[in-house]
């Protein structure tokens, strides 16, 4: 496996699902340019998802027109739960991707327990893909998740899977036990849009920059997946030729990765102890509802990380982006944003569900805050 795989979000024609005949030569040919272009840096692993619009369907054809002996497939499936209707999209990757057989096969999107069930159970998704493994048509399988921490180590903890893909990156740590839990059960790890999720590192504030120096956003945030020895790749979501070269140039300077690392988390946790002060930055998490527990369900963790970027490092189109999303992401980003402050959810319920929070008196104006400069267009979620 490479360091650096090929993720296939973004290379597509169309979010849609597209009829042959509607793919364009020019979009076609941008997509078999990049996958050469990766198979020429060694990043043999290419993965994408039944549900990325039409990048199953020009992936296929790119497959042939660029053919690479190491190559290892990926692609990613819901669960269901109707493990038949499940076995129909199976079908459909493989005809789009028209292949005879897929080397990683991740179950997309474990978001909730009930997503684990229709997964796991007797007679549920993953018997499907027992079957499909046994005729040789699919190598390991794997699940992708936007869940809960404890999800992730109870789905890990069944021992059912070969490796997870996960959020894990310099801005948002939460998930540290699920690594640990991946290293226990010997699942490999493969790091989720550490650039786009990680912070819209494509499109980083000044401020970022100015402390990210002397590397760039990107280049930081790699080595600091990289370096650890829990995590075997990440995904370099390329849309162009030039969406290699901040990861490419990651790679070149991982032998500098520790003096590199040491300067720039320095610079960044010292302009956080000066926006945000020590006691915040030790006690926010403390004590806090989660988003089902809070009126309005309203999601008082992520808004308070939120605030943090947005004070810190002046992260505001990475913030208002995921923002928008709360409420309108379903469980993929599940909760409220602040919206909902003082129009059906009044200062008096919220300090109730605070009272374990050091912070109870200041969250409410800090949220009405965040509201006054976040709350415009909601956002629409991508897979």
């Amino acid at each position: 496996m490479p360091v650096l795989s090929l993720g296939g979000m973004r290379f597509q024609q169309s979010w849609q699902d597209l009829q042959a005949g509607e793919i364009e030569k020019d979009a076609q040919y941008k997509l078999e340019a990049i996958l050469q272009l990766a198979v020429s840096y060694g990043m043999h692993h290419v993965e994408t998802a039944r549900h990325y619009g039409s990048s199953e369907r020009q992936l296929g054809w790119a497959l042939k027109a660029v053919p690479d002996s190491q190559r290892l497939l990926q692609t990613k499936i819901p669960p269901m739960e109707d493990p038949k209707a499940f076995e129909e999209e199976l079908k459909t990757s493989f005809l789009r991707l028209q292949c005879d057989r897929i080397d990683l096969l991740a179950i997309h999107g474990l978001n909730l327990p009930e997503h684990l069930e229709q997964t796991i159970r007797p007679g549920g998704c993953l018997d499907v893909v027992r079957r499909w493994q046994r005729s040789g048509q699919i190598g390991h399988v794997g699940f992708s998740t936007h869940g809960p921490t404890d999800l992730i180590i109870k789905a890990i903890e069944t021992d059912a899977f070969d490796y997870v893909n996960l959020h894990w990156y310099f801005i948002r740590q939460v998930n540290e036990p699920a690594l640990d839990a991946a290293l226990r059960h010997d699942l490999g790890v493969f790091i989720i849009s550490p650039t786009d999720k990680g912070g819209h590192l494509h499109s980083p504030s000044s401020k970022l920059l100015q402390l990210c120096a002397p590397v760039h956003p990107i280049v930081f945030n790699d080595l600091f997946c990289l370096q650890d020895d829990r995590v075997h790749t990440i995904s370099v979501g390329a849309a162009r030729s030039s969406d290699f070269d901040r990861h490419l140039e990651a790679v070149n300077k991982l032998p500098q990765t520790r003096d590199l690392l040491v300067k720039v988390q320095d610079q960044l946790n010292g302009a956080a102890r000066v926006a945000l002060g020590e006691d915040w930055i030790s006690t926010w998490f403390i004590g806090l509802p989660s988003w089902q527990q809070t009126p309005g369900q309203i999601n008082i963790p992520i808004l308070l990380w939120l605030h943090n970027l947005l004070e810190a490092w002046e992260m505001e189109g990475f913030v208002k982006a995921r923002y928008g999303l709360l409420g309108n992401g379903g469980h993929w980003f599940p909760g409220e944003n602040a919206n909902g402050i003082d129009k059906g959810v009044n200062e008096e319920a919220l300090r109730t569900v605070l009272e374990k929070s050091p912070w109870q008196n200041e969250i409410p104006d800090l949220l009405r805050r965040l509201k006054q400069r976040l709350g415009g267009t909601p956002q629409k979620r991508l897979f």
